[in-house]
């Protein structure tokens, strides 16, 4: 299952940081970022449920980027 969410992130290099971060969440398996679209489409592992996954993922993007948002969770 694949979602998208809107992101706030400052620059490109903290959005690839989070991608990073996103990717090595249990439960996603594949997250890409797109500073410009300011987007993150996320696929998940199978039977992962995003609700449970994605404040993780959120938590792991704020260690990089104390300031950032994912909307939509």
């Amino acid at each position: 299952m694949k979602r998208s969410y809107k992101i706030d992130v400052d620059c490109a290099n903290c959005a690839n940081k989070m991608e990073t971060a996103a990717n090595n969440t249990e439960g996603v398996k594949k997250a890409v970022v797109n500073f410009m679209a300011l987007k993150m489409i996320v696929e998940f592992e199978e039977g992962a449920d995003p609700s449970t996954v994605m404040p993780e993922v959120l938590k792991s993007c704020r260690k990089i980027e104390s300031d950032c948002e994912i909307y939509g969770i």
